[in-house]
């Protein structure tokens, strides 16, 4: 083998100075993951008042929160336009962003009067998002209407999503559409495919909700496929369940990491803490949180 001398190398150097670039580009590890940890109000914070739940968000290195309506940090549409630049700048000073609110609107129903009054108060979420400097309104089905098929609540909800996300889209926000619901009808990814396909709304899209009912035989790729194009938002709850086997964080942050998702996963665990534990809670679950998203 003949050796290079070191002017010789040199020159090659000179002669093709691209080559060294790309190997180095081609031996760089892969970027961390784009998203960031976020709090679902539900139902870990139902019992903290604002300045607590932002309190311990910016201790816990928490990024983001969605309010889960009815809690006691009291983020709902009836507040006063000076009420809520209040909250807005509580959440400007604490550095946690204000991702959203996580309304119960659902249109779903065999009555009609119910729906229209969903579709109403959603519209009043948008407004409150707006002007709180938020991202979206969090909606849901929770199954299907009596005496409905799958395909015609399907096409209901469908339609009256698409009228939340023209008022979502006036307002400057989004509708995230919650995949929720009984496990063989709403709860499915391909049921929550239908919908989004049936609304076609650009405003309009889905909240990962990180249900049994993902898993199509035993493995996420399937569903998360038929949903990926249309995620806006991610809850995640009991994140032990990845070492439990019952459900795949490690897999599903490594999916997120593959599309670039670049929002939000939001811990929703359904058990309170009390507000004076909150911060340790917060911390532990952190630490979990990054030990899965490696």
């Amino acid at each position: 083998m003949t050796t290079l001398s070191r002017r010789s190398f040199l020159a090659a150097s000179v002669a093709a100075p691209f080559v060294l670039p790309t190997i180095a580009r081609a031996a760089e590890p892969k970027t961390d993951a784009k998203f960031k940890l976020g709090l679902v109000t539900y139902n870990v914070a139902k019992d903290w008042d604002l300045p607590t739940l932002l309190k311990h968000c910016k201790a816990a290195g928490v990024a983001a929160v969605e309010c889960r309506t009815t809690h006691k940090h009291g983020v709902e549409p009836t507040l006063s336009a000076e009420q809520r630049k209040d909250v807005k700048k509580q959440f400007a000073d604490s550095g946690v962003v204000f991702w959203g609110c996580g309304s119960v609107c659902e249109f779903h129903s065999e009555d009609p009067a119910v729906v229209r009054k969903n579709v109403e108060e959603c519209k009043r979420f948008c407004d409150l998002v707006k002007d709180l400097g938020g991202k979206g309104v969090k909606v849901r089905p929770n199954g299907v209407g009596k005496g409905m098929t799958v395909e015609q609540a399907v096409a209901q909800i469908g339609k009256a999503l698409t009228e939340c996300g023209k008022a979502a889209e006036s307002a400057g926000v989004e509708i995230w559409v919650e995949v929720h619901g009984p496990k063989e009808s709403t709860a499915q990814p391909k049921t929550m495919r239908a919908i989004m396909d049936a609304c076609g709304h650009k405003a309009v899209g889905v909240t990962w909700n990180s249900n049994a009912s993902d898993l199509i035989g035993g493995k996420l790729d399937e569903g998360f496929d038929l949903l990926q194009g249309f995620l806006k938002s991610c809850h995640i709850n009991d994140l032990t369940n990845d070492k439990k086997g019952t459900y795949p964080y490690r897999d599903l942050f490594a999916k997120l990491k593959g599309i670039g998702y670049d929002r939000y996963t939001l811990c929703e665990v359904g058990t309170p803490v009390k507000p004076d534990d909150g911060g340790k809670w917060l911390a532990d679950y952190h630490t979990q949180w990054k030990e899965l998203v490696g």
